[in-house]
């Protein structure tokens, strides 16, 4: 630990040299880059460096603990040990910062959301899911879009698809990828039965254009007249678009849009991210990489979530966790749920990267 402490020290020192440099300084895109590493970097680097101070204050408050006079003795004891407690906070605060981010936590996402079983019930669900993560986007102030979005007969959701443009929504978001269940008496339901009926969602980080190349021998488009609800120039022109990527097969369609060109250029950008997804799960499974936790394993499968209407409840399964003021979270008051799922991730890297530590010997 204290050999990468030392690295990435003088890595921030260089990046600051670099900076000041005039050869960055006429490189707008390598300005960025670097101001980026450094502002990564900065918090570790200046919570090294209060480490360092306390450690100094510490040996020279050493010095008086044994002076011959007891009152400053008992001052100096009493200093020492004020100076352990915030030094011992700060070690642990490094070791957080350690942690091994995921790469894609800075991203914005694209994320859909589709009933599952339960008929309408279960796509007017999916409707207020998607409801909840626009508001709850709208109050950290992130823009949202919807790209595609496919209605049912009772005006709930079959799919529905947007994106979500900010740094830092995948960190976020990311854990919402799963099987959402609810429990609630529908409306058309007379006798007062409590049906139970699910919606997916899958979570994507936005792929950039460099990184996923999409070569036009890949792709077969296809455009057609839009079908739907969108205004007489939606139906009388061709505009809707259906891409598939040949080598994987996935398919995207959209025709959200009146113009065929921006309905093309939202499905090669869920395209990408889709192939994104994959090349990730892809790479995991290569180095045969076991799940850390349920929390951020992005499961479509799995369970994560129940939403319990009638006792008022909603439950996150992987971590036991339950709220309440289920009409509030779906209002978009999400970080009740997010932030507890944030703090035991961190938990299990932070457990994985002490268990590496004590393993080659290493210590804060």
């Amino acid at each position: 630990m204290l050999d990468r402490l030392s690295e990435l020290e003088k890595r921030y020192d260089e990046l600051t040299r670099q900076l000041a440099s005039p050869e960055h300084a006429s490189d707008p895109s390598s300005l960025a880059s670097l101001g980026r590493e450094l502002s990564r970097l900065e918090p570790v680097v200046s919570t090294l460096r209060e480490v360092r101070r306390l450690e100094a204050e510490q040996a020279a408050t050493q010095e008086l603990a044994t002076d011959s006079d007891e009152d400053v003795r008992v001052m100096a004891h009493e200093e020492l040990q004020r100076l352990q407690t915030d030094r011992e906070a700060l070690e642990d605060q490094l070791r957080r910062l350690l942690v091994p981010r995921d790469p894609n936590d800075d991203r914005s996402v694209i994320i859909e959301v589709r009933a599952g079983t339960g008929g309408e019930e279960a796509s007017l669900f999916a409707a207020d899911l998607y409801r909840m993560y626009a508001r709850y986007a709208e109050r950290q102030g992130w823009a949202i879009e919807l790209l595609a979005v496919s209605e049912s007969d009772s005006g709930g959701y079959k799919e529905a698809i947007a994106e979500v443009t900010a740094d830092g929504a995948y960190s976020r978001l990311k854990y919402e990828s799963g099987v959402h269940r609810v429990q609630r008496v529908p409306s058309t339901e007379s006798s007062g039965r409590i049906h139970t009926s699910t919606a997916t969602v899958a979570v994507l980080p936005e792929a950039e254009e460099v990184e996923i190349d999409l070569p036009e021998k890949d792709l077969r488009i296809d455009v057609k007249r839009s079908s739907g609800p969108g205004g007489q120039s939606v139906n009388t022109t061709d505009s809707a678009v259906r891409v598939t990527h040949i080598p994987s097969g996935l398919v995207v369609d959209i025709q959200d849009e009146k113009s065929q060109h921006k309905n093309k250029a939202k499905a090669l950008a869920i395209l990408r991210a889709r192939l994104l997804d994959l090349k990730r799960q892809e790479q995991a499974e290569e180095r045969g990489e076991q799940r850390r936790s349920q929390v951020g394993s992005g499961e479509r499968s799995e369970k994560i979530r129940t939403y319990n209407f009638p006792d008022d409840r909603v439950t996150d399964h992987r971590i036991g966790l339950t709220v309440h003021n289920l009409p509030g979270l779906l209002a978009g008051d999400l970080d009740r749920l997010i932030e507890p799922l944030i703090a035991h991730d961190q938990a299990e890297r932070m457990a994985l990267a002490s268990g590496a530590d004590r393993t080659d010997g290493s210590r804060p």
